[in-house]
């Protein structure tokens, strides 16, 4: 494979200063799979006149460590229209790093810049860019022979018990002067933590704070007074394993227990792994309010509004709340990919250490689903209850999500791969024979993709004998094959009965 790396992976993984500490499992991965580490020669030119003179003199030395594009391509109308809006050098170069990719003369992009993102999904070739992050997600997926970097499961811990000499605090140390000091003085308080066999991979740590007795004098423009829940540190380094969504899911979890109005926390802008952090805030709703003036100097301030609402187009945007209204699906799921898709729903006869959390699909909040249903009225919004398959007494309801995007246009296997492998339960060659199941068959159609934001596990679960005696299903005949729809009131009567939490779901 032929891979890009824009200015800002050669100067994340050449600087002095480590600005991301997934890097060099970045370019370990690129050596283990022996992709050619190729760099544009404006991207050189960029370095050069650096602000940083360790970043150019290094970079002169370590150069020759990649291979530069020998020729340009030619600029073609699509490239051209994108260009009229490049108002910086930097914009000019981003399209000129993308329009080698659009021409087929790499075969991947890496960048952590979101104009290059923007730019190639305008092109229709964002399948093909990748942050550091997904880049992991990716070859994990394609090569699990090679992966021998297992993530254990996230955990409570008191502050006491935990290394703070441990490199993951390194950042915090010299960003915060007094964090080792304010560190010690929480040692009876808890956090939540995930270690993995290369120290600890992500940190945690909340505070519910009634704005009463708060003072927000540092915070412009000035908090109104509510009760919030705030991210006091926030820090994930395991990349490939989308442990932000597991920790966002524990934020969201601990926001809906406190019954707080706001969530909100503050971050430094000044290094890829903070904008990485804001990145994922944002995509899950997370709003700039403002800056925190501090000792050591400005923190950007991100707030998400958590009273009860509803984006019916955009879940993430207000999850984990989600609208009763939309259409609701009865969707069946099977023994053998159920607790390893959605590990919070283990059942009382599974052992939950067989489901600890060392994928991608087992961590994140947002999870594919892949169906041959007849039924493929499905839209974003809508909302699912998967039904654990198993016969009369064994099958069970178990699990409410909401629908977030839905491909029913697939072109061709490639493509069908490419949406799956981040958040299934399935690896290449098995997501290939999903594709291809009875593909010879003259009435063949292609599955369609459902991707579902997980929302709540139900405590009590209804077997197909409770289902049919509540009148949800008529009888064994009628078990769901594939998106069964049911109406409102039968959701309801499952919400009930399976004694759920419903302030998950608004009217």
């Amino acid at each position: 494979m032929r891979v890009l790396l824009d200015t800002n992976i050669i100067i994340h993984r050449e600087a002095s200063k480590v600005y991301n500490e997934d890097i060099g499992l970045l370019f370990k991965w690129l050596d283990k799979t022996k992709s050619e580490k190729i760099v544009h020669p404006l991207t050189i030119e960029e370095l050069s006149g650096h602000k940083d003179e360790s970043v150019v003199k290094t970079m002169k030395i370590k150069i020759d460590n990649y291979q530069e594009l020998r020729t340009i391509s030619d600029d073609d109308e699509k490239i051209e229209y994108i260009r009229q809006y490049d108002k910086t050098q930097n914009d000019n170069i981003d399209t000129s790093i993308v329009k080698e990719l659009y021409n087929k003369r790499v075969d991947y992009i890496i960048s952590e810049d979101r104009g290059i993102h923007r730019k190639a999904k305008y092109l229709e070739i964002d399948s093909k860019v990748f942050t550091i992050n997904t880049y992991l997600e990716k070859v994990n997926a394609e090569y699990p022979d090679l992966a021998n970097y297992n993530v254990l499961s996230v955990k409570k811990e008191y502050f006491g018990n935990i290394d703070i000499a441990d490199p993951f605090f390194d950042s915090f140390k010299l960003d915060y002067k007094e964090f080792e000091k304010w560190f010690m003085s929480k040692s009876d308080k808890t956090s939540y933590i995930c270690n993995t066999d290369k120290g600890i991979g992500a940190f945690l740590y909340l505070k519910v704070e009634d704005s009463g007795s708060e003072s927000y004098h540092d915070i412009t423009p000035k908090f109104e007074t509510k009760k919030r829940l705030k991210i006091g540190t926030f820090k994930v380094t395991s990349g490939g394993y989308k442990l932000g969504e597991r920790f966002l899911k524990v934020i969201f979890d601990n926001a809906l227990i406190n019954k707080v109005e706001e969530i909100y926390v503050t971050i430094f802008d000044n290094t890829s792994e903070q904008n990485r952090l804001t990145k994922l805030l944002q995509d899950w709703g997370f709003k700039h309010h403002g800056i925190k003036s501090t000792g050591n100097g400005h923190e950007q301030v991100y707030v998400r509004n958590f009273n009860p609402q509803i984006n019916t187009k955009r879940p993430k945007q207000t999850y984990p709340y989600v609208s009763r209204r939309n259409k609701i699906f009865l969707v069946p799921i099977y023994p053998d990919y159920h607790t390893e898709l959605l590990p919070d729903s283990v059942l009382n006869n599974e052992s939950p250490a067989d489901f600890i959390e060392n994928q991608p699909h087992r961590n994140a909040i947002q999870k594919v689903y892949i169906s041959r249903s007849y039924e493929r009225n499905v839209n974003i919004g809508d909302l699912i209850v998967f039904y654990r398959t198993g016969g009369y007494h064994r099958s069970v309801t178990t699990t409410v999500a909401v629908v977030d995007r839905v491909f029913n246009d697939i072109k061709d296997e490639k493509q069908f791969i490419e949406l799956c492998r981040k958040r299934s339960v399935f690896n290449d060659k098995e997501l290939a024979k999903h594709w291809n199941y009875k593909r010879a068959n003259a009435r063949w159609v292609p599955p369609f993709i459902v991707y579902f934001n997980y929302i709540h596990s139900f405590p009590k679960r209804l077997n197909l004998a409770k289902l049919i005696e509540l009148g949800i299903i008529a009888d064994v005949h009628s078990a769901p094959r594939g998106f069964l729809p049911i109406s409102l009131d039968r959701f309801n009567t499952i919400l009930k009965e399976s004694k759920a939490d419903e302030s998950y779901f608004i009217d």
